[in-house]
């Protein structure tokens, strides 16, 4: 116990430290808990004038320094104003209401995409685009702004949307002070210098300790292990020996049952727990309310069902009385014809039981719902995909992993440590749980100290996705002049960062070009130039490879002539490929950009498009089948049909196979002359010839990887810049900037246009291309600029005949001329327009029932998705609302957009409005 003497020191300095910081005094005296250190850090430095980022784990309380920016900016003499910025519209909801809870609703206000509410507010929270708008139209609403919290910042390493932070960092005028939250990074000091260079002082705060300690483990079949056995070999990343041990027994047992197959998920060796049983093993032990991350849609969906199948039940009498007049309640705007198209009653049955998914294929209503009755701990367990893990506040008291693989939309990849961490920062309730649980759920293929590196490495850097747009371009050029944009544009993290590893690039040519030097003198022959022997000797290679290639190229062509000719019915064979086989042509798939794709059935009944890449040489029509008017090829009766008639023709499935042998290289005059400049030359008699050539290709491999560097030093020193030159160019060309750097008319018109597709949204406007269309027909028509489908396909979406298929046509006519354009110039090229969208969206705008508009967006993989369905109806709103108010669209196509937009939001649309 502290003597009275040391009680009073302690009381003078708390005293000291009132007096310093009247302002964070007063705002700690309301929380009704202590600061941490690194909350009391952060405050300190804001009170002293200073910007801060803060890098602290999920749950660790970095809001609190958000919110003490709010309490400055209202507590000072002068009226000034706090813009709380969150990175998604949902946590933007979730932190106007706190702040209307403390402040009150006539001092706080909501602007995001789909709401304004007091806008004028003192405190306004929204999204980040909406202060990146307000910067580039320059709103009267930044008058007096004093702070900026932007949460979540290492949003800007978002693929899509990240560039949107750097925008705002940079824009922001210098008497804003700039409050950064952010996740722990490993670079925070990088990104920290950034900020300096940017907004001036910035003061650093890292915390990487957890509020609620993490225990991590994993499940092993029936037996659950503790990862590490205490905090020391957490610190080492040593895996507990018992764990080791026993994964170790399993494996070779499984081996010995079936030494082929041990590792492979195929057959009945291993089986994991079943989730039921996993959810079974949690509530035994305590450890729900509980989050159990699955990397798939349809995996969530299923799991819930397993559970139900299973008769799980985790609630009480009361507890699911409770849940029922919760959902009633938050239901009661969707349409009641509307709730069994959406699966209402298995997923209210799952909710009475303590159960649900939670992914973005779910109706935004229903994820609403599911988020409120976690937080209430009346649902227990969520099979959730990985997007619950960015921004809501939805904690558990353990986190469950069920792979360590996800699929990024275009490949399966291992998890890396910050998802790892994001993932399991989920776990453990701050003020409600002592400590937070994360399991892995091991497989044979997965490694405990794979799992031991994930859990250990805290920490992952933040890497800047900011790249100059269109739309960027005239708005900068139009507010600050094109010079200034340029300098801006330099002035970008990405920028900052790419300068940055120019320094070690340039260090390591330097090193490489010494390197060279020497490996010079071990080339050196005494009998002649061996730079000169050596040279032949890479001409001759490369005149092999050239004429290999040119052989390629022959066959490729005569490949692709013999598929230009093939027409519906020809029976030709598949040579090559997992196709292989006799196949018969359904469309012949010539027109349009491209080389010819048919489309085929195969004697396996497998309907699909080949390309010149499966044909090792030209198709060869072996036979003709009569292929009905109307076949569809995803019928399976259709196709079994088909099939039979193709086997019917009594081609064996080898037919038209044949060999060949292409021209030698010898004949090759070129190659024949260098070969007896080669033996003719004096060091082609050398006894060391070949050491020396060792030497000579050492040097040569050493040439070919510095210069790639020099070209990287080239093109990362200033490459953001050069970038925005290009755009520039094409802009002036198309006529939205004038050759004096003037913003036009057209380029006022794209100021106001947002979105991936910007350039091509204007050119349609200014092309008049959809005028005329009605409410119902333009909605489907810009769907095309707005949508993309989750995976690629083969199949071009159909459109409904007449003005929208001609609106279509013309769109695509306008995007292969700016692609054309954009390549020609070395632009990242627009994306291709999708027609996945346009009979869902059409359909619906017409007033059809939400049954059958979700089946019209069926494509190969049955019926669209409620959720993506309001998702993308909510995007197509959003650009209609920017054409309704593009200056540069006639009155006419504005009022039409206008009346497209109320004919979108009606139904769950107009729930998810109001919500």
């Amino acid at each position: 116990m502290s003597s009275p003497a040391e009680r009073y020191a302690a009381a003078r300095r708390r005293a000291a430290h009132a007096s310093s910081f009247p302002a964070l005094t007063e705002f700690a005296a309301d929380l009704g808990f202590d600061l941490d250190d690194f909350q009391r850090s952060a405050c300190q430095a804001l009170e002293r004038g200073s910007g801060v980022l803060v890098c602290a784990p999920t749950g660790a309380g970095k809001t609190v320094v958000g919110e003490f920016a709010v309490h400055l900016a209202l507590t000072g003499d002068e009226r000034r104003k706090c813009f709380y910025t969150t990175p998604i519209k949902a946590l933007s909801n979730q932190k106007y209401h706190d702040l209307v809870r403390r402040y009150g609703a006539a001092r706080v206000g909501l602007l995001t995409g789909d709401n304004a509410i007091n806008g004028d507010a003192p405190v306004v929270v929204m999204t980040t685009e909406v202060l990146r708008n307000m910067l580039y139209a320059g709103s009267p609403a930044l008058d007096g702004l004093a702070y900026v919290v932007m949460d979540e910042v290492h949003y800007l390493a978002d693929r899509f949307r990240g560039g949107v932070w750097e925008e705002v960092i940079i824009h922001l005028p210098a008497s804003v002070t700039l409050v950064s939250l952010s996740a722990t990074v490993s670079n925070a000091e990088e990104f920290a210098d950034w900020l300096v260079t940017v907004r001036g002082e910035t003061e650093v705060v890292v915390s990487e300790h957890r509020p609620v300690p993490l225990w991590q483990h994993m499940l092993v079949g029936k037996r659950m292990f503790d990862l590490f056995h205490d905090a020391d070999a957490a610190r080492k990343h040593d895996v507990h020996p018992e764990l080791l041990r026993y994964t170790r027994e399993t494996l070779r047992r499984l081996e010995m049952a079936d030494p082929r197959g041990a590792l492979t998920r195929r057959g009945p060796r291993w089986r994991g727990p079943l989730r039921p049983e996993i959810v079974e093993r949690l509530d035994r032990e305590g450890l729900l309310p509980a989050i159990l991350f699955i990397f798939s849609r349809a995996g969530c969906d299923a799991a819930v069902q397993q559970c139900l199948a299973m008769g799980l039940r985790l609630t009480t009498p009361d507890e699911r009385a409770e849940i029922r007049e919760i959902v009633e309640r938050r239901i009661t705007a969707i349409p009641g014809e509307d709730l069994s198209v959406l699966g209402y009653w298995e997923w209210l049955d799952g909710l009475e039981r303590g159960l649900a998914a939670h992914h973005a294929g779910m109706l935004p209503a229903f994820k609403e719902v599911v988020e409120e009755l976690f937080v209430r701990g009346l649902v227990k367990a969520v099979f959730a995909t990985e997007t619950l893990a960015l921004g809501i506040n939805m904690p558990a008291r353990c986190v469950v992993l069920e792979r360590l693989v996800k699929f990024n939309g275009e490949a399966h990849v291992d998890l890396t440590p910050g998802e790892y961490t994001q993932l399991t920062g989920r776990a453990g309730r701050r003020g409600i749980d002592v400590e937070g649980h994360a399991v892995v759920v091991w497989s044979p293929e997965v490694d405990p100290r794979q799992v031991a590196g994930l859990a250990s490495t805290r920490t992952y850097p933040l890497r800047s996705s900011f790249r100059p747009s269109y739309n960027m371009a005239v708005n900068l050029v139009g507010s600050v002049g094109f010079a200034p944009a340029r300098e801006l544009l330099e002035a970008s993290f990405a920028q900052f960062q790419a300068d940055r590893s120019v320094v070690g690039l340039a260090r390591q040519v330097q090193r490489n070009t010494e390197t060279m030097t020497a490996y010079e003198g071990e080339a050196q022959c005494d009998l002649g130039d061996f730079a000169e022997y050596f040279a032949l000797r890479r001409a001759i290679s490369d005149r092999e490879r050239s004429l290999a290639r040119e052989g390629q190229h022959q066959r490729r062509s005569a490949a692709v002539r013999s598929l230009e000719r093939l027409r519906v019915g020809d029976v030709i064979r598949v040579p090559s490929g997992r196709r292989a086989g006799l196949a018969v042509v359904l469309d012949p798939g010539v027109g349009g950009f491209g080389e010819p794709r048919p489309l085929v059935l195969t004697q396996d009944r497998w309907a699909g498009r080949v390309t010149q890449a499966d044909f090792t040489a030209p198709a060869e029509v072996l036979a003709r089948v009569r292929v009905p008017k109307h076949f569809n090829h995803r019928s399976p009766a259709a196709r079994r049909d088909l099939a039979a008639a193709v086997s019917g023709t009594g081609l064996p499935r080898h037919a038209g196979r044949r060999g060949g042998r292409s021209r030698g290289s010898d004949e090759d005059n070129q190659l024949v002359e260098l070969r007896n400049q080669l033996r003719r030359h004096p060091c082609h008699a050398c006894p060391d010839r070949e050491e020396h050539a060792r030497w000579a290709e050492r040097r040569t491999r050493l040439e070919r990887d510095t210069e790639e560097l020099r070209q990287r030093v080239a093109s990362r020193t200033g490459s953001l810049a050069r970038t925005f030159d290009k755009i520039c160019e094409l802009l002036v060309a198309r006529g939205y900037l004038t050759d004096g750097g003037e913003v036009t008319d057209a380029g006022r018109m794209l100021a106001r246009i947002w979105g991936e597709t910007d350039l091509l949204v204007a050119e349609c406007l200014r092309r008049r291309v959809w005028d005329g269309l009605a409410p119902a027909e333009l909605a489907a028509a810009v769907s095309t600029l707005v949508f993309e489908a989750r995976r690629e396909t083969d199949e071009r979406g159909s459109v409904p005949r007449g003005p929208v298929a001609d609106a279509v046509d013309a769109t695509l006519g306008l995007w292969s001329a700016l692609e054309a354009d954009e390549a020609r110039r070395g632009l990242e090229t627009t994306r291709e327009p999708d027609l996945g969208f346009v009979w869902p969206v059409y359909r619906w705008a017409r007033g059809e029932p939400l049954a059958k508009v979700l089946a019209s967006g069926a494509g190969l993989d049955g019926e669209m998705p409620a959720g993506d369905f309001v998702r993308w109806a909510r995007q197509v709103a959003d650009l209609l609302g920017q054409i309704a108010d593009a200056g540069g669209a006639g009155a006419e196509l504005r009022s039409v957009a206008r009346a497209a937009i109320a004919a979108v939001n009606r139904g769950v649309l107009a729930y998810h409005q109001a919500s």
